[in-house]
């Protein structure tokens, strides 16, 4: 006897995914329930097909589950009671849970468990926080299990009965988890939202090119891909050239080090936070000869002191420094650092690690820069990359081959190995982007969240310099513990940064736009937030 596949839950995209659900609609709610009229053909199209989302789960190429989600109004309950929203809680993004169906050779928790778990990311994901049903009669227990509130008359006639019920997001949030954890066949663990600043939330195309078969970095499609993605990276930024690395962000900034090693002129790194500290860090391994300039977290450095330190003598060959510190936000003005360095003939590195791809950004005058793919361009981590204007020659006798930024323009950017998976989905990552109104969109966001979080009372880091739009920078009360707040959005879903030493120990949490985002997920955020600030007793309520 054959053992049953292994169950798939995901949404239904293809065509005979929704054949099946036409026909298992019929056997449910014509057959089993009556409640439409047999039909020689045995399939239901469902009235609101084309605005159902089909949440699925498939054993094979057999349909063993399904529910329909759909947020446009009317919903058939405003069909069947009059002034519906009296019934709700007000203020809430509503959604319907219609069609829950189970092949009857299926039922079980298993299938109802992922189903429940997928409606759960889906609901997140859209920022729906009640949803509204009309359960048949015959589950009526089972829903006020899962914390479902009936309310109104039932609907319907003789065995095709129905009772309209909602249920909040924070109730689901708590029963449908113990619903779920109750079965040992399979564990609660859907997506969380991703605010972190990497890795970051990628779109559907990126993921696919991803799952693309791996190739030779040698093939002509590669080398297309890889040419391709070189020229929209720098048109991006306005550079001449940009070598690729297998790595993170953290190589490209050692292959900045090992170029400015080859100058042989002492120079100044500017420190404000963490991964100013970083390239200080990078500096004295590579055994530079430079001073710092440093200003206290949150705050941004003092261009009169960047000046007296380009004053001095013998006049310094270089400048390093991050646009963005991200440990705390705050943007460095670039504009008045390159009007610096071309006043006094130094040569501007920069970390643009997490600006390139979050805002506009115009490197035209800066010597060399670094740039990663798993951050504001939206793609795996993995590839790092460092944008230069000048010609570079190989230096095999002081630089290691795997640092050596001269070598890899010498052989088109592929001197070694290069992982064509990570490759096309940058690729894919970065070509068709409206960058422009990605940038608006990114700015707008940052501006409600912001707003939204000081009328919640909190304190945002940074907030009297220029700060990155898409890096939110929230210090926790002293009565309050970051790390509680994290934890408890995680279990709502949402994923913040907070797990980095220097977050935890000035007890900051970080929200970031850096990935796939839309304001219906920062509203549910926020109105998670508000929730955690109620429970744990974060922050009073502002006056």
């Amino acid at each position: 006897m054959s053992s049953r596949q292994p169950l798939v839950f995901k949404f239904a995209t293809e065509d005979w995914e929704f054949e099946q659900i036409h026909r298992l609609n019929y056997k449910t709610f014509v057959e089993e329930i009556p409640q439409h009229e047999r039909s020689p053909t045995q399939r239901l199209v469902d009235k609101f097909h084309a605005e159902n989302t089909y949440l699925i789960c498939l054993s094979g190429r057999t349909l063993a589950g399904m529910l329909a989600v759909r947020g446009n109004r009317p919903f058939s309950l405003d069909q069947k009671l009059e002034n519906l929203d009296s019934y709700l809680p007000p203020g809430r993004k509503i959604c319907e849970i219609r069609l829950l169906a189970i092949e009857k050779k299926f039922r079980g928790a298993q299938v109802l468990q992922g189903i429940l778990a997928l409606l759960w990311q889906h609901g997140i994901e859209r920022g729906y926080d009640l949803a509204i049903i009309s359960g048949t009669t015959r589950q009526f227990k089972l829903y006020q299990h899962l914390g479902f509130v009936p309310f109104g008359p039932v609907v319907g006639t003789g065995e095709a009965q129905f009772q309209p019920m909602y249920i909040t997001l924070e109730t689901f949030e708590t029963t449908a988890r113990e619903f779920l954890r109750s079965s040992p066949s399979r564990s609660f663990q859907p997506s969380a939202v991703n605010f972190l600043p990497g890795p970051v939330a990628v779109r559907r195309e990126v993921r696919r090119a991803f799952e693309q078969a791996p190739e030779s970095h040698r093939a002509d499609v590669f080398m297309k891909d890889f040419a391709a993605a070189q020229k929209t990276l720098t048109e991006l930024v306005r550079a001449r050239h940009v070598q690729l690395f297998l790595g993170s962000g953290t190589l490209a900034n050692d292959v900045i080090a090992g170029q400015i090693s080859l100058l042989g002129e002492r120079g100044v790194v500017l420190n404000n936070g963490e991964f100013g500290s970083r390239l200080v860090d990078h500096a004295r391994r590579f055994r530079l000869e430079f001073e710092t300039v440093e200003a206290a977290w949150g705050k941004p450095i003092p261009l009169t002191e960047v000046r007296k330190a380009l004053e001095r003598s013998p006049k310094p060959g270089w400048l390093w420094c991050t646009h963005c510190e991200t440990s705390t936000s705050v943007l460095n003005d670039l504009d008045q650092l390159k009007a610096l360095c071309a006043e006094f003939e130094t040569r501007l590195c920069l970390d643009c690690i997490s600006t390139i791809g979050t805002m506009p950004l115009d490197l035209t005058g800066v010597y060399l820069a670094s740039g990663s793919s798993g951050k504001g361009l939206r793609s795996y981590p993995g590839i790092s990359m460092v944008f230069h204007h000048h010609d570079v020659a190989p230096e095999p006798e002081r630089l290691p081959r795997y640092l050596d930024l001269g070598y890899y323009a010498r052989q088109q950017g592929v001197p070694f190995t290069f992982s064509s998976n990570l490759l096309h989905a940058l690729h894919a990552a970065t070509k068709h982007v409206d960058w422009e109104k990605r940038f608006r969109d990114i700015v707008d966001l940052s501006a409600f969240l912001r707003q939204r979080l000081i009328e919640l009372g909190f304190q945002l880091v940074g907030s009297d310099a220029v700060t990155s739009p898409a890096v939110v920078t929230i210090a926790v009360p002293p009565d309050g513990s970051s790390t509680q707040m994290a934890k408890s959005l995680q279990e709502a879903g949402y994923l913040i940064s907070y797990n980095s030493e220097y977050l935890q120990k000035r007890n900051w949490v970080q929200i970031c736009l850096m990935g796939e985002c839309t304001r219906e997920k920062v509203v549910s955020l926020l109105n998670a937030i508000q929730r955690v600030v109620r429970r744990h007793g974060l922050q009073p309520a502002p006056a």
